[in-house]
């Protein structure tokens, strides 16, 4: 019923394999394979007949192709060709194809032939195609995402 494992018999000589006794520490390291990375999920896409009111954060991307009324926060957000966002967009990038009216906050912002942008945009990297129209500001900062890095204009004094 039981039998007696070469291991542990006196007379048994020791052989270069290892153990595998289910601890790492006895594997060799080839058996390791570091875990593959997490696949990066889809843009969440709010389709061309979606309305949302209300803020949008996401550490994902966004694309746009319905109307936003409120701010959006992603790591990449795109505003389709028919698309409208009304409020304050961050994100690490931007692409406008669509319309947008109010502040946009970018490390990379790109302006497509299609784009209307009304409001100001303030980033690290900016592309405008021939044929956008963009009524506001520009500002370079390096740190564009953070409201807060702002240069702030002393107040006249009185």
């Amino acid at each position: 019923m039981f039998s007696k494992s070469k291991i542990n018999e006196p007379s048994a000589k020791p052989d270069n394999k290892s153990v595998e006794t289910g601890s790492p520490i006895n594997k060799p390291a080839a058996e390791f394979k570091p875990a593959a990375p997490k696949a990066k999920p889809p843009a969440s896409i709010l389709s061309a007949d979606l309305q949302v009111t209300g803020n949008m954060k996401t550490t994902g991307d966004i694309q746009v192709e319905g109307r936003v009324e409120g701010d959006i926060r992603a790591h990449l957000l795109t505003i389709g060709e028919g698309a409208t966002v009304k409020g304050e967009i961050i994100a690490d990038d931007v692409v406008v194809n669509g319309h947008v009216i109010g502040r946009v906050r970018g490390l990379k912002v790109r302006l497509t032939s299609t784009a209307q942008v009304e409001g100001d945009i303030i980033h690290k990297t900016i592309a405008i195609e021939s044929g956008a129209h963009f009524e506001g500001s520009v500002q370079r900062q390096d740190d564009p995402l953070n409201p807060g890095s702002a240069k702030k204009v002393p107040a006249p004094a009185s």
